[in-house]
């Protein structure tokens, strides 16, 4: 059966640094507890297939994690500046992060690695 997902974000906007993963069927506590660095988290993107949750903080970190590995195994992506927007292409296969920092204005994307093997063909 299919978890379905609720997110409780931050209690406190200021002084809370974690985001409970929750199941929508009435699930008392949360199955999973994401922490973050700085402060509130500001956005949560998933993938079209929901394999992949990104999480960004106001600013410089962006959290991504495998949602099939119950939120257990996370990247966490450093730049400089404010987070502006985080967006998955429709195929998964790429993540943008629009960051700001008074001055200029970037966009970064980051494309998923594949273990080019010779049997890829096979998945």
């Amino acid at each position: 059966m299919k978890r379905r997902v609720g997110i409780m974000a931050n209690r406190s906007l200021v002084t809370c640094k974690k985001t409970e993963v929750l199941d929508v069927y009435g699930q008392v506590a949360a199955f999973a507890v994401l922490k973050g660095n700085q402060g509130a988290i500001k956005l949560i993107r998933y993938t079209s297939d929901g394999q992949f949750m990104s999480m960004a903080e106001p600013a410089d970190f962006v959290h991504v994690y495998d949602t099939k590995r119950g939120y257990e195994e996370e990247r966490e992506i450093d730049s400089f500046g404010e987070i502006s927007g985080v967006s998955f292409r429709p195929d998964t296969e790429s993540l943008f992060i629009g960051v700001w920092d008074g001055t200029h204005g970037s966009l970064l994307q980051y494309t998923r690695s594949r273990n080019n093997s010779y049997l890829d063909w096979m998945l």
